[in-house]
């Protein structure tokens, strides 16, 4: 099952059991919540190509102790939205839930207007907001059920792309996948499937995260011994070096991070197309993990 399918499933299945819960769509999901608009018309709504306007709405409803779900394309959810993300919720203090779909290039042929590769770079600078980055639709399950009604404002990034199998994720934690001595790769979300691929008979230590923010320093901490580590990230790369820094102080260490380069990707083609022109592959991985293990 996709992670988009199983959104529709686990927010069908909390609205009939939580009746705090209003969905709000932007013309996108309206087919698949068919059966929530007929059981849930006074929950349910559809307002179009109105996003700023339904993050605001949103906003209101949740001042009134409902608990907004938003979905639309991240472009149209993040880049047009911040503004409203910024002073309705995250000044506000509310509590909503925030799910895109079409982050970085899923959406390949349609162009720079639907790919969105900065929507953590941008949310990052929120204060309050948290990110979830899942790599399995099961993921996207536990994490939502877990993080909903935390009255936090909260962005769940879906992908059209997945991991092999999923892991019995907790929000705001990260999972040794491996462990190993020569160095450490965090891979975050769907970034974790070419991570596997590359590291196969290599020393490292690998690290799934599916919470960007809140970021998990104790487990790198506890898992890092050789002051090395690469950053897989399925976004524009960079965003977690920060955070890498200050959770590994006053440690040196040496940081390579691989992920979308801050550039348009002009080209047409597929979404692994787009992974091959840029260098978002197991083998580059592999390359610049070996780099960083002889430096």
């Amino acid at each position: 099952m996709s992670m988009r399918k199983q959104f529709v499933q686990t927010v069908e299945r909390l609205l009939s059991k939580d009746e705090r819960i209003v969905l709000l769509l932007g013309d996108i999901g309206v087919f698949g919540f068919r059966n929530s608009f007929q059981k849930h018309p006074k929950r349910v709504y559809n307002l179009g190509i109105l996003e700023q306007s339904t993050v605001s709405l949103a906003a209101g409803m949740s001042m009134t102790g409902l608990i907004p779900v938003v979905h639309t394309i991240a472009p149209f959810l993040v880049e047009r939205c911040i503004e409203q993300l910024k002073n309705d919720f995250c000044y506000q203090k509310l509590g909503g839930n925030f799910i895109s779909v079409g982050g970085s290039y899923d959406y390949a042929a349609l162009g720079c207007t639907h790919h969105c590769p900065a929507d953590v770079g941008i949310l990052r600078n929120l204060p309050g907001m948290e990110i979830v980055v899942p790599g399995t639709a099961e993921e996207f399950d536990l994490l939502f059920q877990q993080g909903y009604a935390n009255d936090r404002p909260t962005y769940y990034r879906l992908s059209e792309r997945e991991n092999p199998c999923g892991y019995d994720v907790t929000f705001g934690k990260a999972i040794a996948v491996q462990e190993g001595s020569c160095a450490t790769v965090v891979a975050v979300g769907p970034a974790l499937k070419p991570v596997l691929e590359a590291v196969k008979g290599l020393d490292v230590t690998v690290l799934y995260y599916t919470c960007v923010v809140p970021f998990d320093e104790t487990t790198l901490k506890n898992y890092c011994t050789s002051g090395k580590i690469l950053v897989c990230e399925p976004y524009y790369s960079g965003n977690l070096t920060s955070d890498i820094i200050r959770a590994m102080w006053p440690v040196k260490i040496l940081v390579d991070c691989v992920g979308v380069p801050l550039e348009f990707l002009c080209n047409y083609g597929t979404a692994e197309e787009h992974d091959e022109s840029i260098g978002f592959t197991s083998f580059n991985i592999r390359k610049r993990l070996e780099d960083l293990i002889d430096a």
